[in-house]
C-alpha cells in the first residue's frame, strides 16, 4: 500500500511539475517589448497629446501589458518636427503627428492629412480603410522604414484666429500666418505668408504679433491653447482642413519584431483612437464655442464666398502642381478625388440633405 500510494504521490508530482513547465515555457513564449513614443504635440495637450497616451493605454491593456509605451511630448525627448525622423532610425518605436508636417521628405504626405476642400474626416475613414487609402499610405512610408496608421481626426476645423477682418481676398495680401501643409500653399498664392510652427509655439507667436492670424483645430482645442487672449476674429469654415487625420507612425524594424497577435493589436488600438478622437472633438467643440462667444467675447464670422471661391480655385492649382510632380502623387491623388466624386454624391443626398431638411423646422 505504501508503495502505491508513493507511485501514486511521484505520478501527480511529476504531472503538477509539468504542468509548471508547460505554463512557464507559455509565458516565456510571450515576450514584452518597452517602446518609446515621442509627439509633435505638448505633453498632455488635451484630446492631441491625450490622444497619444489613450493610444499607449490602449496598447497596454489590449496586450496584457505584453507592451508598454513611455509617451514623451514635443521637446521632451526630441522636437516636435524631429520626430519622424526620430522614429525612422529607431531612436523612438512609434511617433504620433500629422503626416503634413513631413512634406520635406515627400509632398505626398500631404495627402494624407488634409486636402483643401477635400474630404470629411468620415468621408476619409472611408477612403482609408475601405477605398484603398491605407494601403498606398503604407506604400509611401515604407521608403521611410515606417508603418503608418490613421489615430485620430479632427473633424472640419475653423479658418483660424485673426487679427483683422477678412472682407475680401485683398485681406490676404501680405498676412503673415501659421498654416502648415496645402492650406500654406494656398495662402501664399493669394498673397499671404504661411508659417509652419508647432503646436507649442502658436499662442506666443500670435500674442507677440510674429504672426497675424494661426489656424489651429477648433474650439474644443484652440480654448485650451487660449488663443482668445492674441485675436477676436475666429473666422469658418476650416477650408484648408475639412477632415485632418492625425497619424501614429511605427519604425517598421520594431513592428516587425512583434508576434502577429501583437501587430495586430497595435493596428486596431490605434482604429480605437482614431474614432476616439473624432468623438471627443464632436462632443466638445460646441460647448467650447459658447464659453468662448460668452466668456471670452470672441466674434465668430463666416469668410465671404467670393473669399472661398477664390481659395478653392487656389487649391486645385496647387494639388495640381503637386500631383504632376511624380508618379507616385498621382496614383495617390487619383485613388483619392475618384473616391471623393463618387462618396460626394452619396453624401449629398445623405448627409447633407438631411442636415438641411434638420434645419427647416428649427
Amino acid at each position: 500500500m505504501k508503495r502505491r500510494e508513493f507511485i501514486k504521490s511521484a505520478g501527480l508530482s511529476a504531472v503538477g511539475t509539468g504542468l509548471l513547465l508547460n505554463a512557464n515555457q507559455s509565458v516565456a513564449a510571450k515576450p514584452e517589448f518597452n517602446w518609446k513614443m515621442v509627439t509633435t504635440w505638448p505633453k498632455n495637450f488635451p484630446v492631441l497629446g491625450t490622444n497619444a497616451n489613450y493610444l499607449a493605454k490602449t496598447i497596454q491593456q489590449m496586450s496584457g501589458g505584453r507592451i508598454r509605451i513611455k509617451v514623451y511630448g514635443a521637446n521632451e525627448l526630441v522636437p516636435a518636427f524631429e520626430a519622424f525622423d526620430a522614429v525612422s532610425r529607431g531612436t523612438a518605436q512609434m511617433g504620433h503627428g500629422a503626416a503634413y508636417y513631413w512634406k520635406g521628405k515627400s509632398e505626398t504626405t500631404q495627402f494624407f492629412s488634409a486636402i483643401p476642400f477635400g474630404m470629411t474626416g468620415q468621408e476619409v475613414n472611408g477612403w482609408l480603410y475601405h477605398g484603398g487609402g491605407m494601403a498606398l499610405w503604407e506604400e509611401l512610408y515604407d521608403r521611410f522604414n515606417l508603418v503608418p496608421a490613421a489615430t485620430g481626426n479632427t473633424g472640419v476645423q475653423m479658418a483660424g484666429w485673426f487679427r483683422n477682418d477678412i472682407n475680401s481676398v485683398a485681406d490676404l495680401k501680405g498676412l503673415k500666418m501659421r498654416i502648415p501643409g496645402l492650406g500654406g500653399e494656398v495662402l501664399k498664392r493669394a498673397g499671404g505668408t504661411p508659417v509652419n510652427l508647432p503646436g507649442g509655439e502658436v499662442f506666443t507667436s500670435l500674442q507677440s504679433g510674429a504672426i497675424d492670424a494661426t489656424e489651429w483645430i477648433g474650439p474644443y482645442n484652440d480654448l485650451a491653447f487660449g488663443l482668445y487672449k492674441a485675436a477676436k476674429n475666429y473666422y469658418y469654415p476650416g477650408w484648408h482642413e475639412p477632415g485632418s487625420t492625425l497619424e501614429t507612425f511605427i519604425n517598421k524594424d520594431a513592428f516587425n519584431e512583434l508576434p502577429a497577435d501583437l501587430q495586430a493589436i497595435v493596428k486596431n488600438a490605434c482604429k480605437a483612437a482614431n474614432m476616439d478622437m473624432l468623438s471627443e472633438f464632436t462632443a466638445k467643440n460646441n460647448t467650447a464655442l459658447n464659453t468662448l462667444v460668452n466668456q471670452h467675447q470672441v466674434h465668430v464670422k463666416a469668410l465671404p464666398d467670393d473669399v472661398l471661391i477664390k481659395l478653392h480655385a487656389l487649391s486645385n492649382e496647387v494639388v495640381q502642381e503637386v500631383v504632376a510632380k511624380d508618379v507616385f502623387s498621382q496614383k495617390v491623388y487619383a485613388s483619392y478625388s475618384d473616391f471623393q466624386q463618387q462618396v460626394m454624391r452619396w453624401s449629398n443626398i445623405s448627409e447633407y440633405a438631411f442636415m438641411r431638411a434638420r434645419g427647416l423646422g428649427a
